[in-house]
């Protein structure tokens, strides 16, 4: 009896945090019809917000696999000194709030900070500009490719990288063709989790983007924007479709973690 009443309580908490949230996003959406809804789009703040909400994923995407990857190959494979070192910094922006993680950035970079006067006088400004945007995207979303891949590539160990280094082949062949066909499924999580947080990011990207409408806002600072100027249609249409993408994500995430499954049960 008590497991269908812990089952139940967990079902309730899960409908009330998880499951009603999104559906009240999607309610509010439609409130006032299908054609507001999508008359939303028409605005060419909203289509800029939504593109480089993607070419800043995109880009974020890019740039923590190919240096999580590497991350999480020299941590798992060798000890020298200073490596809970790294450790602890590459899992440093999961506990330091991400604005703070801005305005670090706009230390470095702003108008006041150490480069920043000389790169605006160059004609390359970071801060308020869509670079800023990709590096305070980046420093929220850099830990997760590292930390999941890094227990499995500890877990398959080095026999099968040492059998290829044997035979000839490079370390890139061997990252390539035995590394990462063996942790295919922790890589693949840890690059649809760092795609779910760069879309949805806020508190950095807010620091250091100077809230531009058509140039430096993203979808979720489009959305304060909307929902500050009354726009309530608006805003949650562009949440409902920010909530969309996300669990387009997840549910890409759930359909491999199952076929892993399946494969794994079936040999």
């Amino acid at each position: 009896m008590a497991r269908f009443a812990f089952a139940a309580l967990i079902y309730l908490l899960m409908g009330v945090m998880v499951v009603l949230p999104p559906l009240m996003v999607l309610a509010m959406a439609l409130s006032h019809g299908m054609g507001a809804a999508l008359a939303t789009f028409a605005d060419p703040d909203a289509l800029s917000a939504i593109r480089l909400t993607i070419i800043m994923t995109v880009l974020t995407v890019g740039v923590n696999t190919i240096f999580g990857v590497m991350a999480a190959w020299t941590l798992s494979h060798f000890r020298f000194p200073g490596r809970n070192l790294l450790i602890v910094l590459i899992e440093l922006p999961l506990s330091v709030s991400p604005v703070v993680g801005g305005l670090v950035w706009l230390l470095v970079f702003g108008t006041q900070g150490w480069w920043g006067t000389a790169l605006e006088r160059w004609g390359h400004p970071i801060m308020f500009a869509p670079p800023g945007i990709l590096l305070a995207t980046i420093f929220v979303t850099f830990p997760y490719v590292t930390r999941t891949l890094m227990p499995m590539l500890a877990h398959n160990g080095r026999t099968a990288e040492e059998a290829a280094v044997m035979l000839g082949a490079s370390l890139w062949q061997v990252l390539w063709h035995v590394t990462l066909p063996g942790a295919r499924l922790a890589l693949v999580s840890g690059v649809l989790l760092t795609t779910a947080r760069a879309m949805g990011e806020f508190g950095a990207v807010s620091v250091v983007s100077g809230h531009i409408p058509g140039l430096t806002e993203t979808m979720p600072l489009h959305i304060e924007t909307l929902y500050n100027g009354y726009q309530t249609v608006a805003a949650f249409t562009m949440a409902a479709l920010l909530v969309l993408m996300a669990a387009i994500v997840v549910a890409v995430r759930t359909f491999l973690e199952r076929g892993q499954n399946r494969t794994e049960k079936t040999a």
